[in-house]
């Protein structure tokens, strides 16, 4: 059994897991979710919603399959980092919120660093890692 392979499949499952279950409560909870992104002044938040939802689903559930590593890792690097800017500005809040936006801006700082090196991984090795990939398989 290759060991590698496996934890490579696990820590996709970790990563996949926070879009997966973000993008399904951003659908169920679509009333609440758009009233927020107005609230955090997103502009055209009627299209950006279904975008994200669809990329943290979407991405979320590509990342689980190892199907197209390298964009789908791009993708969700400049989202997560975006989502950080945007939805944990730290520096505009009060003292109450400092410590909860800083701590979650720089989650998604280190989180953004994990899909860019699972980029630079699923580039040499294939499937972030492992020694073939789906890409790979698939021309």
């Amino acid at each position: 059994m290759n060991h590698d392979k496996t934890v490579v499949m696990v820590a996709r499952a970790l990563m996949a897991a926070i879009f997966i279950v973000s993008g399904l409560r951003k659908l169920f909870s679509w009333s609440f979710t758009l009233g927020y992104f107005q609230k955090l002044g997103l502009p055209v938040a009627e299209l950006v919603l279904p975008l994200a939802i669809a990329l943290e689903i979407g991405g979320g559930l590509l990342l689980l399959a190892g199907w197209r590593l390298r964009p789908v890792s791009l993708a969700l690097a400049a989202f997560t980092l975006a989502a950080g800017f945007v939805g944990h500005a730290f520096w505009a809040v009060d003292a109450a919120q400092f410590t909860p936006q800083l701590n979650n801006f720089m989650k998604n700082v280190a989180m953004t660093g994990g899909f860019l090196l699972l980029f630079v991984l699923a580039g040499q090795t294939g499937r972030g890692g492992a020694s073939r990939s789906a890409d790979t398989a698939a021309g």
